[in-house]
């Protein structure tokens, strides 16, 4: 499967996780995005499910174990280099909650790290994408409802 300058988008999965007030965020280690800060997540394997894929991948990133709760949005990525598509994953993003296991930057993760809301709010010093904002307010404001529900 060839990520840069694939003949076809790719699938891959997100995972905004919320927990004790605070949300998930990695330290991109490779490409596409080297170095910026977001969500954990990555690619779809042949014959695994949408969940199972969020799970493996923020296992793998974090060392956590997570329960993907609810979608939060389908959205492309596409990343150009100049006149040709350098990049295209078309992603599912999802609502997760910690079950178990413990902090600890893993796989193609620089960096894993509990942020406050401040911490993805325009003026960040983290400096996040706007989609990404976009998804991890929207998993917020989920989170939220659900735990005014319970």
């Amino acid at each position: 499967m060839q990520r840069e300058f694939p003949a076809a988008p790719l699938a891959g999965v997100g995972a905004v996780v919320i927990h004790r007030g605070r949300a998930l965020l990695v330290r991109r280690g490779a490409e596409p995005a080297l170095g910026q800060w977001s969500i954990p997540g990555g690619l779809i394997e042949l014959g695994e499910s949408l969940r199972e894929a969020v799970i493996r991948e923020v296992r793998e990133e974090t060392g956590l174990i997570v329960e993907p709760v609810e979608l939060i949005e389908l959205l492309d990525r596409i990343y150009e280099e100049g006149s040709r598509v350098r990049y295209h994953y078309v992603i599912a993003d999802y609502l997760c909650r910690v079950t178990s296991g413990e902090l600890r930057a893993g796989s193609d993760a620089a960096e894993a790290r509990w942020v406050e809301p401040a911490a993805w709010n325009s003026g960040s010093t983290l400096a996040l994408d706007p989609i990404t904002t976009r998804v991890i307010e929207a998993g917020w404001r989920r989170a939220a409802q659900r735990e005014e529900k319970e």
